[in-house]
Protein backbone atom coordinates (compact mmCIF):
# COMPACT_ATOMS: atom_id res chain seq x y z
CA UNK A 1 0.00 0.00 0.00
CA UNK A 2 1.25 3.49 -0.88
CA UNK A 3 1.31 6.46 1.52
CA UNK A 4 -1.81 8.62 1.30
CA UNK A 5 -3.84 11.41 2.87
CA UNK A 6 -7.60 10.99 2.87
CA UNK A 7 -9.79 14.08 3.09
CA UNK A 8 -13.47 14.40 2.23
CA UNK A 9 -15.45 17.24 3.83
CA UNK A 10 -18.77 16.67 2.03
CA UNK A 11 -21.74 16.13 4.34
CA UNK A 12 -23.83 13.29 2.91
CA UNK A 13 -27.56 13.57 3.66
CA UNK A 14 -29.14 10.32 2.50
CA UNK A 15 -32.67 8.95 2.34
CA UNK A 16 -36.33 9.60 1.70
CA UNK A 17 -37.62 13.06 2.58
CA UNK A 18 -34.23 14.64 3.19
CA UNK A 19 -34.88 17.68 0.99
CA UNK A 20 -36.22 19.46 4.08
CA UNK A 21 -32.62 19.68 5.33
CA UNK A 22 -32.14 22.34 2.65
CA UNK A 23 -33.85 24.82 4.99
CA UNK A 24 -31.01 24.70 7.50
CA UNK A 25 -28.39 24.85 4.74
CA UNK A 26 -29.92 28.11 3.50
CA UNK A 27 -29.65 29.48 7.04
CA UNK A 28 -25.96 28.54 7.08
CA UNK A 29 -24.89 29.59 3.57
CA UNK A 30 -27.14 32.51 2.67
CA UNK A 31 -30.30 33.38 0.76
CA UNK A 32 -28.74 34.59 -2.52
CA UNK A 33 -28.49 31.39 -4.55
CA UNK A 34 -27.61 30.28 -8.07
CA UNK A 35 -29.81 27.28 -8.91
CA UNK A 36 -28.22 25.11 -11.60
CA UNK A 37 -30.04 22.30 -13.38
CA UNK A 38 -30.27 20.49 -16.69
CA UNK A 39 -32.92 19.94 -19.32
CA UNK A 40 -36.03 20.33 -17.19
CA UNK A 41 -36.55 16.86 -15.74
CA UNK A 42 -36.67 18.39 -12.25
CA UNK A 43 -39.79 20.28 -13.34
CA UNK A 44 -41.48 17.18 -14.73
CA UNK A 45 -40.71 15.20 -11.56
CA UNK A 46 -42.08 17.90 -9.24
CA UNK A 47 -38.71 18.48 -7.55
CA UNK A 48 -38.50 22.03 -8.92
CA UNK A 49 -41.79 22.98 -7.25
CA UNK A 50 -40.59 21.57 -3.94
CA UNK A 51 -37.43 23.66 -4.19
CA UNK A 52 -39.42 26.78 -5.03
CA UNK A 53 -41.59 26.25 -1.95
CA UNK A 54 -38.49 26.14 0.23
CA UNK A 55 -37.01 29.23 -1.44
CA UNK A 56 -40.24 31.17 -0.95
CA UNK A 57 -40.50 30.11 2.68
CA UNK A 58 -36.94 31.31 3.33
CA UNK A 59 -37.38 34.52 1.25
CA UNK A 60 -34.46 33.61 -0.99
CA UNK A 61 -33.16 35.57 -3.97
CA UNK A 62 -32.61 32.90 -6.60
CA UNK A 63 -31.17 33.15 -10.09
CA UNK A 64 -31.33 30.13 -12.39
CA UNK A 65 -28.91 28.55 -14.83
CA UNK A 66 -30.95 25.96 -16.70
CA UNK A 67 -30.11 23.70 -19.62
CA UNK A 68 -26.73 22.32 -18.53
CA UNK A 69 -25.67 19.85 -21.22
CA UNK A 70 -24.99 16.10 -20.63
CA UNK A 71 -21.36 16.92 -21.48
CA UNK A 72 -21.31 20.34 -19.76
CA UNK A 73 -19.77 23.07 -21.86
CA UNK A 74 -17.35 25.82 -21.02
CA UNK A 75 -19.73 28.39 -22.47
CA UNK A 76 -22.39 27.34 -19.93
CA UNK A 77 -19.86 27.57 -17.09
CA UNK A 78 -19.05 31.12 -18.13
CA UNK A 79 -22.75 32.05 -18.13
CA UNK A 80 -22.96 30.81 -14.54
CA UNK A 81 -19.90 32.80 -13.50
CA UNK A 82 -21.47 35.95 -14.96
CA UNK A 83 -24.71 35.32 -13.06
CA UNK A 84 -22.78 34.93 -9.80
CA UNK A 85 -20.86 38.15 -10.27
CA UNK A 86 -23.70 40.28 -11.65
CA UNK A 87 -26.07 39.28 -8.83
CA UNK A 88 -23.57 38.97 -5.96
CA UNK A 89 -24.81 35.48 -5.10
CA UNK A 90 -23.72 33.64 -1.95
CA UNK A 91 -23.59 30.04 -3.08
CA UNK A 92 -24.61 27.48 -5.70
CA UNK A 93 -27.22 24.73 -5.51
CA UNK A 94 -26.71 22.07 -8.18
CA UNK A 95 -29.81 19.93 -8.77
CA UNK A 96 -29.22 17.05 -11.15
CA UNK A 97 -26.61 14.46 -12.02
CA UNK A 98 -22.88 14.59 -12.54
CA UNK A 99 -22.97 16.99 -15.47
CA UNK A 100 -24.87 19.63 -13.49
CA UNK A 101 -22.62 19.16 -10.47
CA UNK A 102 -19.41 19.27 -12.54
CA UNK A 103 -20.61 22.46 -14.21
CA UNK A 104 -21.42 23.96 -10.82
CA UNK A 105 -17.98 23.10 -9.44
CA UNK A 106 -16.43 24.93 -12.38
CA UNK A 107 -18.65 27.94 -11.70
CA UNK A 108 -17.77 27.84 -8.00
CA UNK A 109 -14.05 27.94 -8.72
CA UNK A 110 -14.25 30.29 -11.68
CA UNK A 111 -16.39 32.89 -9.90
CA UNK A 112 -13.56 33.71 -7.49
CA UNK A 113 -10.75 33.51 -10.07
CA UNK A 114 -9.44 36.51 -11.99
CA UNK A 115 -8.37 34.52 -15.05
CA UNK A 116 -10.09 32.20 -17.53
CA UNK A 117 -11.77 29.25 -15.78
CA UNK A 118 -10.42 26.97 -18.55
CA UNK A 119 -6.95 27.53 -17.01
CA UNK A 120 -7.88 24.98 -14.34
CA UNK A 121 -8.66 22.35 -16.98
CA UNK A 122 -5.47 23.00 -18.92
CA UNK A 123 -3.45 22.63 -15.71
CA UNK A 124 -2.29 26.25 -15.82
CA UNK A 125 -3.79 27.08 -12.42
CA UNK A 126 -5.13 25.44 -9.27
CA UNK A 127 -8.23 26.40 -7.34
CA UNK A 128 -7.29 28.41 -4.26
CA UNK A 129 -10.82 29.35 -3.21
CA UNK A 130 -14.34 28.59 -4.38
CA UNK A 131 -17.90 29.64 -3.73
CA UNK A 132 -19.84 27.22 -1.47
CA UNK A 133 -21.70 24.49 -3.35
CA UNK A 134 -24.52 22.16 -2.35
CA UNK A 135 -26.13 19.42 -4.42
CA UNK A 136 -29.43 17.59 -4.71
CA UNK A 137 -28.66 14.43 -6.67
CA UNK A 138 -31.13 13.11 -9.26
CA UNK A 139 -28.97 10.55 -11.10
CA UNK A 140 -26.72 7.81 -9.69
CA UNK A 141 -23.64 7.74 -11.91
CA UNK A 142 -20.59 9.93 -11.48
CA UNK A 143 -20.03 10.27 -7.74
CA UNK A 144 -19.46 13.99 -8.30
CA UNK A 145 -21.66 14.69 -5.29
CA UNK A 146 -18.87 13.59 -2.95
CA UNK A 147 -15.61 14.46 -4.69
CA UNK A 148 -13.87 17.55 -6.07
CA UNK A 149 -13.49 16.40 -9.67
CA UNK A 150 -15.09 18.25 -12.57
CA UNK A 151 -15.08 17.43 -16.30
CA UNK A 152 -15.89 20.19 -18.78
CA UNK A 153 -16.06 20.26 -22.59
CA UNK A 154 -14.63 23.14 -24.59
CA UNK A 155 -16.81 22.72 -27.64
CA UNK A 156 -14.98 25.34 -29.68
CA UNK A 157 -11.70 23.39 -29.48
CA UNK A 158 -13.35 19.95 -29.07
CA UNK A 159 -11.46 19.26 -25.85
CA UNK A 160 -12.86 17.55 -22.77
CA UNK A 161 -10.69 17.78 -19.66
CA UNK A 162 -11.01 17.08 -15.98
CA UNK A 163 -9.77 19.24 -13.11
CA UNK A 164 -9.66 19.16 -9.33
CA UNK A 165 -12.08 21.93 -8.34
CA UNK A 166 -14.04 21.86 -5.06
CA UNK A 167 -15.94 19.48 -2.79
CA UNK A 168 -19.65 20.10 -2.29
CA UNK A 169 -20.32 21.34 1.24
CA UNK A 170 -23.31 19.01 1.37
CA UNK A 171 -25.16 16.60 -0.89
CA UNK A 172 -28.77 15.51 -0.47
CA UNK A 173 -29.39 12.01 -1.83
CA UNK A 174 -33.01 10.88 -1.90
CA UNK A 175 -33.40 7.75 -4.03
CA UNK A 176 -36.96 8.76 -4.90
CA UNK A 177 -35.51 11.62 -6.94
CA UNK A 178 -34.09 9.00 -9.32
CA UNK A 179 -37.42 7.21 -9.93
CA UNK A 180 -38.10 9.23 -13.08
CA UNK A 181 -34.66 8.65 -14.62
CA UNK A 182 -35.40 6.87 -17.92
CA UNK A 183 -34.10 3.40 -18.63
CA UNK A 184 -31.30 4.46 -20.98
CA UNK A 185 -29.95 7.05 -18.53
CA UNK A 186 -30.17 4.48 -15.73
CA UNK A 187 -28.07 2.11 -17.84
CA UNK A 188 -25.49 4.82 -18.52
CA UNK A 189 -25.29 5.51 -14.79
CA UNK A 190 -24.70 1.84 -14.05
CA UNK A 191 -21.88 1.58 -16.61
CA UNK A 192 -20.35 4.83 -15.33
CA UNK A 193 -20.35 3.60 -11.73
CA UNK A 194 -18.75 0.28 -12.65
CA UNK A 195 -16.17 2.06 -14.80
CA UNK A 196 -15.12 4.25 -11.87
CA UNK A 197 -14.47 1.14 -9.83
CA UNK A 198 -12.57 -0.52 -12.71
CA UNK A 199 -10.24 2.48 -12.92
CA UNK A 200 -9.21 2.01 -9.29
CA UNK A 201 -9.43 -1.78 -9.00
CA UNK A 202 -7.01 -2.59 -11.83
CA UNK A 203 -3.77 -1.63 -10.17
CA UNK A 204 -0.35 -3.08 -9.52
CA UNK A 205 -0.35 -1.80 -5.94
CA UNK A 206 -0.01 -4.75 -3.55
CA UNK A 207 -1.27 -5.42 -0.02
CA UNK A 208 -4.56 -3.55 -0.43
CA UNK A 209 -7.10 -6.12 0.80
CA UNK A 210 -9.45 -3.50 2.28
CA UNK A 211 -9.62 -1.37 -0.86
CA UNK A 212 -9.97 -4.50 -2.99
CA UNK A 213 -12.82 -5.78 -0.83
CA UNK A 214 -14.58 -2.40 -0.94
CA UNK A 215 -14.30 -2.33 -4.73
CA UNK A 216 -15.56 -5.89 -5.22
CA UNK A 217 -18.54 -5.30 -2.93
CA UNK A 218 -19.50 -2.13 -4.81
CA UNK A 219 -19.26 -3.92 -8.15
CA UNK A 220 -21.37 -6.86 -6.98
CA UNK A 221 -23.92 -4.51 -5.43
CA UNK A 222 -24.23 -2.58 -8.70
CA UNK A 223 -24.59 -5.75 -10.79
CA UNK A 224 -27.28 -7.19 -8.50
CA UNK A 225 -29.29 -4.00 -8.18
CA UNK A 226 -28.97 -3.08 -11.84
CA UNK A 227 -30.96 -6.19 -12.69
CA UNK A 228 -33.58 -5.29 -10.09
CA UNK A 229 -34.01 -1.66 -11.09
CA UNK A 230 -34.32 -2.45 -14.78
CA UNK A 231 -37.27 -4.66 -13.88
CA UNK A 232 -38.85 -1.83 -11.87
CA UNK A 233 -37.50 1.71 -12.27
CA UNK A 234 -39.24 2.72 -9.02
CA UNK A 235 -37.70 0.02 -6.82
CA UNK A 236 -36.65 2.16 -3.85
CA UNK A 237 -34.12 -0.26 -2.39
CA UNK A 238 -32.47 -0.92 -5.75
CA UNK A 239 -32.29 2.80 -6.49
CA UNK A 240 -30.88 3.45 -3.01
CA UNK A 241 -28.17 0.81 -3.40
CA UNK A 242 -27.19 2.11 -6.84
CA UNK A 243 -27.10 5.68 -5.55
CA UNK A 244 -24.88 4.91 -2.57
CA UNK A 245 -22.66 2.67 -4.70
CA UNK A 246 -22.04 5.41 -7.24
CA UNK A 247 -21.20 7.86 -4.46
CA UNK A 248 -18.76 5.55 -2.69
CA UNK A 249 -17.23 4.43 -5.98
CA UNK A 250 -15.55 7.81 -6.34
CA UNK A 251 -15.32 9.55 -2.97
CA UNK A 252 -11.67 8.68 -2.39
CA UNK A 253 -11.97 5.48 -0.38
CA UNK A 254 -11.10 3.06 -3.20
CA UNK A 255 -8.10 5.14 -4.24
CA UNK A 256 -6.60 5.48 -0.75
CA UNK A 257 -3.05 4.14 -1.02
CA UNK A 258 -3.69 2.77 -4.52
CA UNK A 259 -2.08 3.67 -7.85
CA UNK A 260 -5.12 4.15 -10.09
CA UNK A 261 -5.40 4.17 -13.88
CA UNK A 262 -8.00 6.41 -15.65
CA UNK A 263 -6.76 5.76 -19.18
CA UNK A 264 -10.19 4.60 -20.37
CA UNK A 265 -11.81 7.80 -19.13
CA UNK A 266 -9.25 9.83 -21.06
CA UNK A 267 -10.06 7.88 -24.22
CA UNK A 268 -13.81 8.30 -23.74
CA UNK A 269 -13.41 12.01 -23.06
CA UNK A 270 -11.74 12.38 -26.44
CA UNK A 271 -14.59 10.53 -28.16
CA UNK A 272 -17.38 12.51 -26.48
CA UNK A 273 -15.51 15.80 -26.99
CA UNK A 274 -15.74 15.23 -30.74
CA UNK A 275 -19.00 13.29 -31.06
CA UNK A 276 -20.92 14.43 -27.94
CA UNK A 277 -22.03 10.90 -27.02
CA UNK A 278 -23.26 9.87 -23.53
CA UNK A 279 -20.28 9.35 -21.23
CA UNK A 280 -21.62 6.11 -19.71
CA UNK A 281 -22.34 4.73 -23.17
CA UNK A 282 -18.82 5.45 -24.35
CA UNK A 283 -17.31 3.78 -21.30
CA UNK A 284 -19.42 0.64 -21.81
CA UNK A 285 -18.02 0.38 -25.32
CA UNK A 286 -14.38 1.11 -24.59
CA UNK A 287 -13.69 -0.50 -21.21
CA UNK A 288 -13.91 -4.19 -22.20
CA UNK A 289 -11.55 -3.46 -25.09
CA UNK A 290 -9.09 -1.70 -22.78
CA UNK A 291 -9.25 -4.82 -20.60
CA UNK A 292 -8.47 -7.10 -23.53
CA UNK A 293 -5.57 -4.86 -24.51
CA UNK A 294 -3.89 -4.72 -21.09
CA UNK A 295 -4.89 -7.82 -19.10
CA UNK A 296 -1.53 -9.58 -19.57
CA UNK A 297 0.09 -6.86 -17.45
CA UNK A 298 -1.42 -8.50 -14.36
CA UNK A 299 -3.25 -11.73 -15.08
CA UNK A 300 -3.70 -12.62 -11.36
CA UNK A 301 -5.65 -9.40 -10.82
CA UNK A 302 -7.93 -10.13 -13.75
CA UNK A 303 -8.36 -13.71 -12.57
CA UNK A 304 -9.46 -12.49 -9.15
CA UNK A 305 -11.87 -10.07 -10.82
CA UNK A 306 -13.41 -12.91 -12.82
CA UNK A 307 -13.82 -15.21 -9.84
CA UNK A 308 -14.82 -12.78 -7.09
CA UNK A 309 -16.99 -10.36 -9.04
CA UNK A 310 -18.45 -12.46 -11.86
CA UNK A 311 -18.42 -15.91 -10.28
CA UNK A 312 -16.30 -17.49 -13.01
CA UNK A 313 -15.34 -21.07 -12.07
CA UNK A 314 -11.55 -21.40 -12.54
CA UNK A 315 -11.69 -25.21 -12.43
CA UNK A 316 -10.11 -26.66 -15.56
CA UNK A 317 -9.02 -23.24 -16.84
CA UNK A 318 -5.62 -21.63 -17.01
CA UNK A 319 -5.26 -18.31 -15.18
CA UNK A 320 -5.35 -16.54 -18.53
CA UNK A 321 -8.53 -18.33 -19.60
CA UNK A 322 -10.19 -17.37 -16.32
CA UNK A 323 -9.09 -13.75 -16.76
CA UNK A 324 -10.52 -13.64 -20.28
CA UNK A 325 -13.78 -15.18 -19.08
CA UNK A 326 -14.11 -12.30 -16.63
CA UNK A 327 -13.64 -9.76 -19.42
CA UNK A 328 -16.26 -11.60 -21.48
CA UNK A 329 -18.60 -11.39 -18.48
CA UNK A 330 -18.23 -7.60 -18.44
CA UNK A 331 -19.27 -7.35 -22.06
CA UNK A 332 -22.12 -9.82 -21.56
CA UNK A 333 -23.44 -7.78 -18.63
CA UNK A 334 -23.34 -4.52 -20.56
CA UNK A 335 -25.18 -6.25 -23.40
CA UNK A 336 -27.73 -7.64 -20.94
CA UNK A 337 -28.65 -4.23 -19.57
CA UNK A 338 -28.82 -2.67 -23.02
CA UNK A 339 -25.63 -0.61 -23.05
CA UNK A 340 -24.00 0.06 -26.43
CA UNK A 341 -21.19 -2.29 -27.45
CA UNK A 342 -19.62 -0.60 -30.48
CA UNK A 343 -18.80 2.93 -31.54
CA UNK A 344 -20.83 2.12 -34.62
CA UNK A 345 -23.89 2.24 -32.34
CA UNK A 346 -23.32 6.02 -32.35
CA UNK A 347 -22.47 6.07 -36.07
CA UNK A 348 -18.78 6.57 -35.34
CA UNK A 349 -16.41 5.13 -37.92
CA UNK A 350 -12.65 4.95 -38.32
CA UNK A 351 -12.14 8.28 -40.08
CA UNK A 352 -11.01 10.19 -36.97
CA UNK A 353 -9.12 7.57 -34.98
CA UNK A 354 -5.89 9.55 -35.23
CA UNK A 355 -7.58 12.76 -34.08
CA UNK A 356 -9.23 10.96 -31.17
CA UNK A 357 -5.97 9.31 -30.13
CA UNK A 358 -4.27 12.70 -30.15
CA UNK A 359 -7.00 14.29 -28.05
CA UNK A 360 -6.85 11.46 -25.50
CA UNK A 361 -3.27 12.40 -24.60
CA UNK A 362 -3.26 16.18 -24.08
CA UNK A 363 -0.68 15.96 -21.30
CA UNK A 364 1.33 12.91 -22.42
CA UNK A 365 0.94 9.12 -21.99
CA UNK A 366 -2.10 7.98 -20.01
CA UNK A 367 -2.76 5.23 -17.47
CA UNK A 368 -0.72 3.41 -14.85
CA UNK A 369 -1.83 -0.20 -15.21
CA UNK A 370 -0.13 0.07 -18.58
CA UNK A 371 1.19 3.34 -19.96
CA UNK A 372 -0.59 4.07 -23.22
CA UNK A 373 0.69 6.18 -26.08
CA UNK A 374 -1.02 7.35 -29.22
CA UNK A 375 -0.76 4.04 -31.08
CA UNK A 376 -2.09 2.11 -28.08
CA UNK A 377 -5.12 4.39 -27.91
CA UNK A 378 -5.68 4.11 -31.64
CA UNK A 379 -5.71 0.31 -31.35
CA UNK A 380 -8.18 0.29 -28.44
CA UNK A 381 -10.44 2.57 -30.44
CA UNK A 382 -10.10 0.33 -33.47
CA UNK A 383 -11.10 -2.63 -31.30
CA UNK A 384 -14.14 -0.59 -30.20
CA UNK A 385 -15.46 0.13 -33.69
Amino acid sequence: MNPFTFYNPTELIFGKGQLEKLNEKIDQLGKRILLVYGGGSIKRSGLYDKLQAIFEKKACHVRELAGVEPNPRLSTVKKGISLIRENELDWILAVGGGSVIDCSKAIAGGALYDGDVWDFYERKAKVEKALPLGTVLTLAATGSEMNKGSVITNWETQQKHGASMTFPAFSILDPENTFTVPRNQTVYGISDTLSHVFEQYFSHTTEIPLQTGFAETIMKTVIENARKVLQNLEDYDARANLMLSSTFALNGLLAAGVETDWATHSIEHAVSAVYDIPHGGGLAIIFPNWMKYVYKENIPRFKRFAVEVWGVDPEGKTDEETALAGIDAVRAFFNEIGAPSRLADYNIGDDKLGVLAEKALPFGPIGNFRKLGKEDVREILRMSL
